[in-house]
């Protein structure tokens, strides 16, 4: 099997804490924070990077979490706003696999390849990941040395 490489979006490579007034906005239930969000790092050279990866087999993925307060109406809206992101600013990207579900779920228990390199801000995602887990400050670094 193929190493697949996981993202978190929110916080990892979605600025979305940087969102003026992002909580108030999202206990509204607006998806503004995560339309207009920007990016956490440069995306071009992600992107490009990203690119090669899966030339040479690597396997890519999102693992995102939806708002933690929801309603199946607004886990909707925030889905696709979550995949405008994506194609928005990643849109030379072809995922493998991605994963949108419900807050607090376990990520290791929703990836295809959960021995796979996870990038995620949450501390106890990775933790409880059974592969290599690393914040969002490592992406570009550790992402230079794979492969």
């Amino acid at each position: 099997m193929s190493t697949t490489i996981y993202f978190d979006m929110d916080g990892t490579i979605a600025n979305l804490y940087g969102y003026r007034s992002w909580l108030e906005e999202l206990q509204s239930r607006s998806c503004k924070p995560y339309l207009g969000a920007a990016p956490q790092l440069q995306l071009q050279p992600l992107a490009r990077r990203l690119n090669q990866l899966q030339k040479a087999g690597f396997q890519l993925g999102i693992i995102s979490w939806l708002s933690k307060d929801s309603t199946p109406q607004y886990d909707e809206e925030v889905t696709k706003a979550k995949l405008w992101w994506l194609k928005r600013h990643l849109h030379s990207v072809r995922w493998d696999e991605i994963h949108i579900v419900k807050y607090g779920t376990p990520k290791e228990e929703v990836a295809n390849n959960p021995n796979g390199i996870l990038f995620d801000d949450e501390e106890q995602n990775r933790i409880n990941w059974k592969g290599k887990a690393y914040d969002e400050t490592q992406i570009m670094e550790v992402l230079k040395a794979v492969g």
